[in-house]
């Protein structure tokens, strides 16, 4: 890549790379509006560790923010056409985070919901090791989404287990 590219992506265009890394993000986000826990989950045995769930708003917001800066500090050392591969499984792993709500509130299937949860973390672990070999502060902020999605697939698990 020519020193010039560098420069053009560190310039103005650093901080709209930032607004689509973040809408992205929070238009994965929204799929939660679309198909929101409602009676059914109220309704369903869940393990005693379940958290309260004023939890799961902030949390997932908190992560979703990460996640765009994390994105974004990858798209910096070149954009799509130099790190298309990490941004690919960026993407595939955002996709995948979209479709875990409605397979699981939308469409009441949590034993399929889990199974794709298990692609979800494998996704975001490839997402998590080509940023490292980008940008280590990348890669690293990866790992509290990693580690909150290891959790949630516990809970999926638990959740299907006791309403099986």
């Amino acid at each position: 890549m020519s020193e010039q590219s560098v420069q053009y992506i560190g310039g103005t265009t650093r901080w709209l790379g930032l607004v689509v890394c973040l809408g992205m993000c929070f238009s994965a986000a929204s799929m939660g509006a679309l198909f929101p826990a409602g009676d059914w989950y109220a309704g369903l045995s869940k393990p005693s560790w379940n958290p309260p769930a004023w939890v799961f708003g902030p949390v997932w917001s908190a992560l979703y923010a990460i996640m765009a800066v994390a994105a974004w500090l990858v798209w910096q050392r070149g954009g799509f056409g130099v790190q298309s591969r990490a941004l690919m499984w960026f993407i595939i792993q955002l996709a995948l985070n979209a479709a875990w709500t409605p397979l699981f509130f939308g469409w009441h299937l949590p034993a399929i919901a889990f199974g794709e949860m298990l692609l979800l973390w494998g996704a975001i672990a490839a997402t998590l090791r080509a940023f490292l070999q980008i940008n280590r502060l990348a890669g690293w902020l990866l790992a509290p989404y990693l580690a909150w999605v290891s959790f949630a697939a516990a809970l999926n698990f638990a959740i299907w287990w006791l309403n099986a």
